[in-house]
């Protein structure tokens, strides 16, 4: 289902700066390798293209929905064009039979309140789980490598500097190889430190699919690997999507030395931030996520809160999705 072609999909992405690879054609594709079904519809006025979604039908035991991350893409303000986006919302997901429609859009939120009120007026309702990562830090790359050493926090530039003292070396691969190593390092580490990592097809597809656009960084001294990072480039973003490290990694600075080569080469290919995907949403020192948290500010970015998932029910059954995600946010401590 869809009323643009691909290259007016990627085209008018290209024009939101918001953009990042969670609209992008790249993801879809990565999303249809392992079997989901992608929708995209936008909206013209006098032959432009003025709004749009891209849209991911993804089948749960708690029932069908369609996932739009990082969207819908266009100019909030325009209430009239919110209405209409809404409504192409709400068509697809009866259209494809789905529980409900969860949105997250590219939208920093301010405080005021502004977007929460007009989604309530479009009976849109906060989701009660998050959509990929709502509360961030992003790193401005507008600014000299000198500058960007400058803003680190004393002790992550320490690190940075002991990497390339120490004999640390960083490489890229976005191979098949690359990816089954990933995943193998992943689930080791997923066991040590208690969550769930992404699937090894997964992992598969966004490589195959991104291409030389999602990168695997490989730390190591030696010969003897110690952290790997997944980073994916679209837009005008870098993200740091996934990590993984091995026990050795407690002995260099190896997730030092790929951020910052995974910063370098997203400012040389004309990357205008790099996005370290997903802080703590407070100061707790017993939250979960406190320790990467430390880690990713330490390079001098700024926090920065998107507006929170937001779901359109459309059918009854929607209160057990609400039930068993308030239950797991709760349990995760998120």
């Amino acid at each position: 289902m869809t009323n643009v072609t691909a290259k007016e999909w990627q085209d008018f992405v290209a024009t939101r700066p918001e953009a990042n690879f969670l609209q992008s054609g790249e993801w879809a594709r990565a999303n249809e390798l392992i079997g989901h079904e992608i929708v995209r519809e936008v909206i013209r006025r006098d032959g432009e293209i003025v709004a749009g979604w891209q849209g991911i039908i993804k089948d749960a035991r708690r029932g069908r929905y369609l996932e739009v991350p990082g969207g819908p893409l266009m100019d909030w303000s325009d209430e009239v064009l919110a209405l209409e986006v809404g409504a192409q919302l709400r068509v697809a997901g009866r259209q494809h039979k789905c529980v409900f429609v969860r949105i997250r859009p590219q939208v920093i939120d301010d405080g005021s309140g502004d977007m929460d009120c007009l989604l309530a007026s479009l009976r849109f309702h906060v989701a009660p789980f998050h959509l990929h990562a709502e509360h961030t830090n992003i790193l401005n790359l507008t600014k000299s490598e000198e500058e960007l050493l400058a803003g680190m926090r004393r002790q992550t530039r320490y690190e940075v500097r002991a990497g390339e003292k120490k004999g640390v070396s960083v490489s890229w691969h976005s191979d098949e190889a690359a990816a089954r190593e990933f995943f193998d390092v992943q689930a080791d580490t997923a066991k040590r430190h208690g969550f769930i990592p992404p699937s090894r097809e997964f992992l598969a597809a966004q490589v195959m699919a991104f291409d030389g656009d999602a990168r695997i960084y490989r730390a190591e001294k030696d010969g003897v690997l110690l952290n790997l990072a997944l980073v994916l480039f679209s837009g005008e973003e870098a993200d740091y999507f996934e990590a993984a490290s091995t026990p050795e990694s407690r002995q260099y600075p190896g997730a030092y030395a790929i951020q910052w080569q995974a910063i370098r080469d997203a400012k040389a290919m004309g990357k205008t931030r790099y996005n370290f995907w997903g802080i703590a949403y407070s100061d707790d020192p017993n939250h979960r996520y406190a320790g990467v948290t430390t880690f990713k500010r330490g390079f001098g970015g700024d926090d920065v809160t998107y507006v929170p998932a937001h779901d359109i029910v459309l059918k009854h059954t929607y209160l057990k999705t609400w039930l068993i995600e308030t239950i797991r946010k709760k349990r995760r401590k998120l």
